[in-house]
């Protein structure tokens, strides 16, 4: 008989999840066939789709273009997660408008001008033997040949250094594999001083190079004085690499223009075009850094231009630090095999790709194997036999990215818009793949490292035609997820991105970033100290020392401290404004109208401002970022008065219109309700100390931001007792509704940390559980039901154990709440709360699933 049963129950629950399948299948195909999808399409969404609190695998940073800026999204989501302020303001971090940030952002002033646009191209994060390490970020900008340091820890800019002999710079940022260098290679040659030369000049002035930026990571921090660039001929450097592994202490920039052309199209000459690409193949230079770096240090080895240190060419020959090798007609591409042995270089006008081996080339080095020498004096190493060997890929060959496998590789084909795929050892090509359209720069997961991890490629398109709706001449990018973890590549999802033109992206493995969610209290994050205006509650204050004011104000949901500045015209004001939130995300943003100023005060950071009260009259100032219920009421003002004119006008503000005794009835009546908050929320710390929350770290940064409101009630008591026994009412009702502020922030965090907390301590739904509680949610009964304690509607712990055959009674209640009215119990119900539950148009399977989260409720009934 118990075999019987056994037999018959596995039956009936084999036909139930066959029928739940078959429900499935047949929305499922519902939505294809509305939507106009393949079962292609469908898997293909499967395979981006995270659903909500599903966080992605990778990082991707992205160069913004000419936006300026830094482009960060998630894989294989494509959700876009920041812009980070580079080199343009971004308005709503602030980045370019509080003073701090100012100070980065005019560190890439040229010459005394400010810039405050750039065109970003490559972004490299900082490595460990080779491989991501997550630190930082390193960024170009090739208009103005400048470098940015982005701190990987708060996702910030945190420096940016101008090249003082170069005019620009493509070919950055190339990071050495221990980050102690980061390289830029110059694009289009110029006198290294800043004096005029004519084109007539351009093979004995004009000149190209790479510089190498001294970092030290300690600081975060690039050392300009410890820096030096080697000179190149006038050739057009392009792209960088750094060598690993066997090639360790080499690198490689390839060039273009080895005809020396100048153009002149407006003399009728042909344009540079056409004179850039009449020879037959151009020059990759090859070069010893750790040489270079030694003989940097040496005054002998150097000329100083603009403050610069400079390797001559004479001297990096003469110490046989660097040499020149042909290479494809017009490169681009250039990128160093995972192991450092083999070099790739992509050629625009070449359709083959060429390996480059890096033990023939140095062999050529150590015998001094020379084919000849080029203008400038430079030994040229015979291109055969340095190559591994050369394949036909396809018209366009731009970029490279490494696959996880040995010997694979990726490429792009710009003019036949495809990306292929290839084993670079055995010159064999594998697959390809159509975008959309005329792919520039590729990027495989963490493809340019020691270790690329493989599994997707996201193609940066140049052009996106039809891909998305019509929004004008100006049409997005084109940026496409490409599966390669298969045998076969397989386009997975198409993002368009507006913010200038992507050119890079560089990707990293999530686990590998570390971030920070919150600030110490006071700290600058330019510099990640302690800010001079650090400003805690209770410190706010105005200090006038003559014509200038300083304001230590704070800012927390849901005020401004303080609320009134009063200044004289042509003041200078000086704004330290501190966030004193503890909670993760509780962000703040602070303008004054009319004065171009916003600023984003995250938690625990001080930022300052400083302007000039320069305009007469009345500006309110608020809170931008939407933070609490509360949020529109989070203001103050700034009054500007002139000092040549009298003002009699006052105007004292007050409750008016009440009685005292109506007044006394008010006070005990807002106190009464504070004393019942007052209980439920050292109830939640009691429970919090019971449960040990200081074991989760997130519960506890929500447990330490509770604690921290609730601790700046005892103030406002001592006041609202003070003005009361003053018979001050209406102060003592302002002081009392303060309370009330500080503990609806409070009861805010505090519900939040112990949902996270009961989340650990709780025994695991089941699916149906998880299904239950999702359809509580969207259903709305939340909206009169809080779990654990009366609401607009009972508690519902135990409810399964009000009734005889429960899980019945209440399924019915569920499908039709009318057919229960008349029950002596909802009768009682509907009289004591003066509400009646409406149909919510439950499914059955529903509401089957919801008694069965109200199952694994009554199983945690002690966390609630």
């Amino acid at each position: 008989m118990k075999r019987y049963l056994q037999t018959t129950s596995s039956v009936v629950l084999g036909l139930f999840l066959m029928t739940q399948t078959l429900v499935a299948q047949s929305e499922f195909k519902k939505v294809m066939k509305k939507r106009g999808l393949t079962e292609k399409d469908a898997l293909a969404a499967l395979k981006v789709y995270n659903p909500s609190g599903k966080l992605d695998e990778y990082y991707a940073f992205v160069s913004g273009g000419q936006s300026g800026q830094v482009l960060v999204y998630g894989i294989p989501s494509m959700r876009i997660l920041k812009y980070i302020g580079v080199f343009t303001p971004e308005p709503w971090q602030g980045y370019g408008f509080d003073t701090d940030s100012k100070k980065v952002l005019r560190q890439g002033n040229v010459r005394g001008r400010e810039i405050n646009w750039g065109d970003t191209h490559h972004p490299a994060l900082s490595e460990t033997d080779g491989k991501y390490d997550g630190k930082h970020l390193f960024i170009n900008d090739k208009a103005n040949a400048r470098i940015a340091v982005i701190d990987l820890e708060y996702f910030e800019t945190s420096q940016i250094v101008v090249n003082p002999i170069f005019k620009s710079s493509h070919g950055g940022a190339f990071v050495t594999p221990n980050t102690e260098y980061i390289l830029e290679s110059c694009q289009y040659p110029a006198p290294f001083t800043n004096d005029y030369y004519p084109m007539e000049a351009y093979e004995d002035v004009y000149r190209g190079g790479v510089t190498f930026w001294k970092f030290n990571r300690e600081k975060g921090k690039i050392l300009k004085e410890e820096s030096f660039t080697l000179e190149f001929p006038p050739y057009m450097q392009d792209l960088t690499d750094v060598g690993k592994g066997i090639s360790d202490g080499w690198a490689f920039t390839n060039s273009f223009n080895s005809e020396l052309y100048t153009g002149g199209i407006e003399k009728g000459l042909p344009p540079f075009e056409a004179g850039c690409s009449r020879n037959d193949t151009d020059f990759l230079h090859v070069y010893n850094w750790k040489k270079l770096a030694k003989l940097a240090k040496d005054k002998k080895n150097v000329k100083v231009i603009n403050g610069h240190k400079i390797i001559p060419i004479e001297v990096a020959v003469k110490n046989n630090a660097l040499f020149l090798i042909p290479e494809n007609k017009s490169p681009h591409g250039l990128d160093v095999s995972p192991d450092g042995q083999l070099i790739i270089v992509s050629g625009k006008l070449d359709t083959h790709a060429s390996v480059f081996d890096f033990k023939k080339i140095l062999n050529q080095i150590k015998n001094k194997e020379y084919i000849g020498r080029d203008t400038y004096g430079i030994p040229i190493l015979d291109m055969k036999k340095s190559l591994h060997g050369q394949l036909e890929l396809g018209l366009g060959h731009l970029h490279n990215s490494f696959g996880k496998e040995d010997g694979i590789v990726y490429s792009s084909l710009y003019v036949d818009s495809q990306i292929v795929k290839w084993d670079y050892k055995k010159l064999k090509l594998i697959d390809r793949v159509n975008v959309h359209y005329n792919v520039g720069h590729i990027e495989a997961m963490e493809g340019k490292s020691a270790d690329p991890q493989g599994e997707y490629l996201i193609s940066l398109n140049k052009l996106s035609i039809d891909r998305f709706l019509p929004v004008g001449p100006l049409h997005p990018q084109n940026n496409q997820l490409i599966e390669i973890g298969a045998k076969k590549m397989e386009l997975l999802y198409d993002m368009p991105v507006p913010l200038g033109e992507p050119h890079q992206a560089a990707s990293i493995r999530a686990s590998k970033i570390h971030t920070k969610v919150r600030y110490n209290i006071g700290t600058n994050s330019k510099t990640g100290k302690p800010h001079i205006g650090k400003t805690l509650a209770g410190e706010e204050r105005i200090e006038r020392k003559g014509n200038h004011v300083y304001v230590y104000s704070t800012m927390v949901r849901s005020h401004i401290n303080p609320e009134h500045i009063t200044v004289n015209k042509g003041d200078k004001v000086t704004m330290y404004i501190t966030n004193v939130e503890r909670a993760q995300d509780e962000t703040h943003g602070f303008t004054i109208d009319h004065h171009d100023i916003h600023v984003s005060t995250e938690p625990g950071r001080t930022v300052q401002i400083d302007f000039v009260a320069d305009i007469e009259g009345v500006f309110p100032y608020y809170c931008t970022e939407f933070c609490s219920a509360l949020h529109i009421e989070m203001l103050g003002y700034l009054l500007v008065k002139d000092p040549n004119k009298n003002y009699d006008w006052i105007q004292k503000t007050k409750i008016k219109g009440l009685s005292i005794e109506e007044l006394q009835k008010q006070y005990r009546k807002i106190t009464a309700n504070n004393e019942a908050t007052n209980n439920v929320i050292e109830s939640l710390f009691i429970f919090f100390e019971d449960k040990e929350y200081t074991k989760y770290s997130t519960v506890k940064n929500l447990v330490d931001d509770a604690k921290d409101q609730y601790s700046k009630i005892a103030l406002e008591k001592e006041k609202a007792i003070k003005a009361y026994n003053e018979k001050n009412f209406e102060n003592a009702i302002l002081f009392e509704n303060m309370i009330w502020q500080y503990m609806i922030k409070t009861a805010d965090s505090a519900i939040r940390a112990k949902d996270l907390l009961v989340a650990h301590l709780a025994t695991p739904k089941s699916e149906k559980a998880k299904k239950g509680e999702e359809a509580f949610r969207e259903g709305g009964c939340s909206g009169c039901h809080v779990i654990g304690r009366v609401s607009s509607g009972p508690d519902l712990i135990g409810v399964l154990k009000r009734h005889r055959n429960a899980e019945q009674w209440v399924a019915e209640y569920i499908k039709n709440p009318t057919s229960k009215f008349h029950e002596p119990y909802m009768k009682r119900m509907i009289e004591f709360f003066n509400l009646k539950m409406p149909n919510q148009n439950m499914k059955d399977q529903e509401i089957k699933d919801i008694i069965e989260y109200f199952k694994w409720i009554d199983e945690n009934a002690d966390l609630f």
